[in-house]
């Protein structure tokens, strides 16, 4: 025996080389987020391009059916199957092989699926911390941001609706209608509630619309009455599909960090020039020199 193999049997024994296969290698980890992160945003683009979205720039958007959000949220789980799919595969393949796992498969695996996994974890904070930051802005510079206190959170979602509750065919050109439509707001608001619109607050729109647009008791009251039914449907509409949407994000990610594993101990395997474990043996024919597994 060699004074070099026995140095190295002596380092070995004492523990001095057993921890290092075992730290995360952080370039590895930055580029499968990255390739998650461009590809996340190509196929992203593209669904909003199709029209597979439910929201719009457009406060008076109107179409959002519940088949749309649900192929959405289809849309959003695909794209993040193959997202950080593509991600782990790149963190997998590019991490440098341990050599002391060398013989021992399941903590080769462990090893480079921990870096898929981290890979998920860094693309989805990344992710969300780019998406906080436009919404901050686009709040910051919403119209609606410098007349907060005549304006609702109704505003956005029943703008169409508050417009033809106060539309007339003739109005003197000073009349401000922000704080009316504000306060309109409000109460078509409890419209989706368990009790609805209360009988006052109804007797208020109504006494509203018919000093601000000059129509008849009579008129006023179906106006309001057929608004108040508007205004329920597109909050219903709306929640449902917030609903949806929200569900098909979390099991977006969710599923995304089963993928980003199995991606990245795929892309090991490859890296090591070797078959795929036993749970992916369908996907053998892709490796290139595949091998037979090891009979213990």
């Amino acid at each position: 025996m060699t004074v070099e193999s026995f140095m190295r049997e002596e380092v070995i024994e004492g523990g001095l080389e057993r921890d290092a296969p075992r730290s995360i290698q952080w370039s590895s980890v930055f580029a499968g987020a990255l390739a998650a992160g461009a590809m996340s945003f190509i196929l992203i683009g593209f669904g909003v391009a199709v029209g597979l979205g439910v929201s719009s720039a457009s406060p008076t958007w109107r179409d959002s059916s519940t088949a749309l959000a649900l192929l959405s949220g289809l849309y959003l789980i695909l794209q993040a199957v193959i997202s950080f799919g593509f991600g782990g595969y790149i963190a997998g393949r590019t991490t440098r092989p341990a050599p002391m796992l060398a013989t021992i498969e399941d903590d080769g695996e462990r090893r480079d699926g921990l870096h898929g996994l981290t890979a998920w974890a860094l693309s989805v904070l990344a992710g969300a911390a780019l998406l906080a930051l436009l919404g901050a802005a686009a709040i910051e510079r919403s119209p609606l941001r410098a007349s907060a206190s005549s304006s609702s959170a109704a505003e956005p979602m029943l703008s169409y609706e508050l417009d033809k509750l106060f539309r007339a065919p003739r109005r003197a050109p000073n009349i401000d209608l922000r704080d009316a439509r504000a306060e309109a707001g409000r109460i078509l608001m409890t419209s989706s509630s368990h009790s609805g619109v209360s009988a006052d607050d109804r007797t208020y729109l109504v006494q509203q619309v018919a000093g601000l647009t000059g129509l008849q008791a009579p008129e006023s009251e179906r106006r309001v009455d057929a608004l108040i039914s508007a205004s329920k449907t597109a909050i219903s509409r709306a929640r449902r599909n917030s609903i949806i949407v929200a569900f098909s994000i979390a099991a977006a990610t969710l599923i995304g960090a089963a993928v980003a594993w199995a991606a990245a101990v795929a892309g090991g395997r490859h890296r090591d020039g070797e078959p795929l474990p036993n749970w992916m043996a369908s996907s053998n024919r892709f490796h290139r020199t595949p091998r037979a597994m090891p009979v213990p």
